[in-house]
Parts: C-alpha cells; sequence; structure tokens
C-alpha cells in the first residue's frame, strides 16, 4: 500500500505461496538461523513474511520503493475503516508466551510481597489460566465490545471467558475491564458513559479501566469523572499515563491507577523499571491516602 493508500499490488497468500524460498534462504545466511530464531522465537517459513517483502524487493523493485505499509488483509480493512495502517497483533496468546510469564513469575513469587495480578495482552482467557498457575489475584483485559485498531478487527466474547474461569476454578479472580482500549476504537458509535452504564449492568465487572490513546498516555481527568459519575458503585482505574505530575489530580476522581510507564528509565515504556522513579511516585500516593 502506498502512502495514500492504494493497494500496489494483488496480495500474496501465505504458507502456500513458496516464490521467497530464496529470499528464506537468502536471509538465514545473511542473518543465521540461530540468530532469527532468537530474535523472533520462529524459524522462517513460507509463512514468514520477511522474505516475502525480500522478494518484492528483488523482483518488483518499482514496487517495493512506492510502498509505504506491508499489511496483512485484516489490517488492510482496517485501514480502509478506520485510515489507521497498522498491523494485527495476538488476541490469541500462544503457549510459549504464556509458559515464559508462568516461569519468571514463579521464580520472582518468593519476593512478592502484595497482591498481584497479571495480563497478557490481548487474550483474557489466557490471563485468567496464568493467573491461576501464578496465583494471581486479578486479571486486566478488554473483556467486552468490537474494535477496530493496531490488532485489527477485534472481537470478544464475555460469557464464555466467565464459563472459564469458572471451570478452571478461578471464580475469586477480579476482572478489572478494559473498556477503551489503547490503539483502538469501538465499532458502534457509542459514548465511554453509556459503555460504562451497560457493562456494569450487563457484565458485573470488578472494576472498570479508563485509557488515554496507548500506553504512557494521560487518561482524560472528565472522562474518568463522567465514568465515576455515571457507575458510583464500581471501582474506575486510570489505565494509562498516571505520573507523579498527575497522580493526585488522578486519584482525585479515580478509585485506582495501572502504572508501568512511569516506572520505566526516563518514563520510556520500553525500558527497564527505575526503582527510583517508583519509590517518588509511591511517596506522593502514600502522602495523599494518609490525608
Amino acid at each position: 500500500m502506498d502512502a495514500d493508500g492504494k493497494p500496489l499490488r494483488q496480495a500474496i497468500l501465505y504458507g502456500i505461496d513458496t516464490r521467497a524460498i530464496a529470499e528464506m534462504e537468502e536471509l538465514e545466511r545473511v542473518f543465521g538461523k540461530e540468530k532469527i530464531f532468537q530474535i523472533s522465537l520462529m524459524n522462517l517459513s513460507t509463512q514468514s513474511t520477511g522474505p516475502k517483502i525480500l522478494w518484492i524487493k528483488n523482483h518488483e523493485p518499482q514496487i517495493y520503493h512506492q510502498t509505504r505499509y506491508f499489511l496483512t488483509s485484516e489490517a488492510y480493512l482496517v485501514q480502509k475503516l478506520t485510515g489507521s495502517a497498522t498491523l494485527d497483533y495476538l488476541t490469541k496468546v500462544e503457549a510459549v508466551t504464556i509458559t515464559c510469564m508462568a516461569r519468571i513469575i514463579g521464580e520472582l513469587m518468593a519476593d512478592i510481597k502484595v497482591p498481584f495480578g497479571v495480563n497478557a495482552l490481548w487474550d483474557p482467557i489466557a490471563s485468567l489460566d496464568l493467573s491461576v498457575a501464578v496465583d494471581a489475584k486479578f486479571v486486566r483485559e478488554v473483556f467486552t465490545g468490537v474494535y477496530a485498531g493496531d490488532l485489527g478487527l477485534w472481537n470478544t466474547n464475555c460469557g464464555e471467558v466467565v464459563r472459564h474461569q469458572h471451570r478452571i476454578g478461578a471464580e475469586n479472580v477480579k476482572l478489572l475491564f478494559n473498556i477503551v482500549p489503547e490503539s483502538a476504537r469501538y465499532l458502534a458509535d457509542r459514548e465511554v458513559v453509556e459503555i460504562a452504564k451497560s457493562t456494569v449492568f450487563n457484565a458485573r465487572p470488578d472494576a472498570l479501566c479508563v485509557s488515554g490513546l496507548t500506553a504512557g498516555v494521560e487518561t482524560d481527568t472528565q472522562t474518568l469523572k463522567s465514568v465515576k459519575d455515571a457507575v458510583p458503585n464500581t471501582l474506575v482505574f486510570a489505565n494509562t499515563g498516571v505520573r507523579a505530575e498527575n497522580v493526585i489530580e488522578q486519584l482525585s476522581v479515580a478509585d485506582g491507577a495501572v502504572v508501568g510507564t512511569t516506572f520505566k528509565v526516563e518514563g520510556k515504556f520500553e525500558n527497564h523499571v527505575d526503582e527510583t522513579r517508583v519509590k517518588a511516585f509511591m511517596d506522593k500516593v502514600k502522602a495523599f491516602r494518609k490525608n
């Protein structure tokens, strides 16, 4: 697709299209099979996207140089619906991811002194399975609604999730419902207050999470207030963008907050946790709670 959203060629099918075998071999020769697996946790195959992109570069250079976006079929539909050219992420997390998360959490459990939750984005079934494995007390997920955005077309099945919760003995695991998923738009034309009210009525969440556009982007305080006023008997959390500079304002409206980005070095999402930033943040929270 070019910069104006115009398709430049017909789509290439995944596994059954074997045109890029030579490109697979070229990438393996340049980078090495072990390095490719180390980076992607996958071996190259006829389903891999990279070799197909390289094939276009080698065989259709004019099209390659005009290309702005390489999209899956779902992401192409999302672009037509929303104007946002994005790749679809996993909404069904692979078993290897959950296994690795459980291993890591298991090794840390002796040092965890407070109740904790887990979240395997964006898969509520996998999140609940993980919570049982590591004795987590809550999960935060998107349980309701239909969305278009960075994940492609994104549907949910709350009834099946709750049935699964009971089948695996996770009845006591609290469910934090993210009703404004980051980087996505509700397909129906509904205001967030309306969504909050119907979610509480239909799904009885343990808490509602209200987000900004992406991780690290501040949740609008007025939106938080509107949601809290609409469902006063339900916990409402600020789900993104809570920082030391705004935590007092946010907690003056919300019942709690989901915090991650501000704890990282320089407040950047991709960095490691900075203990001094965590302490400074929590000192403010504790002082606020005392008052």
